[in-house]
């Protein structure tokens, strides 16, 4: 459980340092250096066989890269003009409203219903206090994480251990770049931007991963996926600690509505199979917050 906790309080760690480099470098490029350096780990330490795949597998690699790296854009674009814990939240209640609907039962509509609560206390006064465009963008970055969450489970199945993710952060590096050197702030090749972004890529992709496969082989993915939708209140916590963001009354008993619902959703929808640790698929059933 340690570990799980440590992978989402990494996340969004990476997530409140990315935010302090936009000033210098600009979103684009933040993106693109975070998915850059991100996809040459992971490449180097997967190592996936390229020869004797079909183009059916390399189309889904295409698309899985394309969620990454609309996703990794979209979010950036909306934490910098809304505090981090009320972006998160707002982003959740797209793997939330997959989970409701893959779950076919009609109880996890209530949990569907308790998130919409949270949304609108969240936007209590008429959401004055955020910037709609940054509520429009966290939403649609929301819809970006539920295709990511679609995409790994074909990856999952197509490709071995990480393979699947490791080509397609590669695809959403490449994808970046062009976007990442046309909008190149002035201080992009600044050692400490270059050093900050790097560390962004660390605490964002390789080390939650690492830390969430060690914790798979040991926990029911049931329980993995329970401390996973503890993401919108670390989230909270994360900007407020490094980027001085306070939370009004009434935002964090958003976020803790929020978090409720993706709790109880997640139980709702009941254990499978194919969720199990070690199959094909398991992380991609829950709330992950790897992007």
């Amino acid at each position: 459980m340690g570990l799980v906790l440590a992978s989402v309080l990494s996340v969004h760690s990476g997530a409140a340092v990315a935010a302090t480099l936009f000033p210098y470098a600009g979103i684009w490029s933040v993106v693109a250096i975070r998915l850059t350096v991100g996809a040459v780990l992971l490449l180097a330490w997967c190592r996936p066989a390229l020869r004797g795949r079909s183009g059916r597998d390399w189309a889904v690699i295409g698309a899985f890269g394309l969620a990454l790296a609309g996703m990794n854009t979209v979010f950036y674009e909306a934490i910098e003009r809304i505090p981090l814990g009320p972006a998160v939240t707002v982003e959740v209640l797209g793997p939330l409203t997959l989970s409701v609907v893959a779950a076919r039962r009609r109880s996890a509509w209530l949990w569907a219903g308790l998130a919409l609560a949270g949304v609108l206390l969240l936007g209590h006064g008429g959401f004055d206090r955020l910037d709609p465009v940054g509520v429009v963008l966290a939403l649609a970055a929301g819809v970006f994480w539920a295709s990511y969450i679609v995409l790994s489970s074909r990856a999952g199945a197509r490709f071995p251990k990480a393979d699947g993710l490791a080509l397609a952060m590669g695809v959403a590096a490449l994808l970046s770049l062009p976007l990442g050197i046309a909008g190149a702030g002035p201080g992009l090749l600044e050692p400490r931007v270059l050093l900050l972004g790097s560390a962004v890529a660390v605490l964002s992709s390789v080390l939650p991963y690492s830390l969430e496969l060690v914790a798979l082989r040991r926990l029911p993915t049931a329980t993995f996926a329970v401390l996973m939708s503890l993401g919108p209140a670390i989230a909270a916590c994360a900007g407020w600690a490094i980027l001085g963001q306070a939370l009004s009354w009434s935002e964090a008993g958003a976020i803790v509505l929020v978090v409720a619902a993706s709790i109880g959703a997640v139980r709702s929808a009941g254990p499978r199979n194919e969720d199990l640790p070690g199959t094909p698929g398991a992380r991609s059933r829950v709330l992950d917050p790897l992007p």
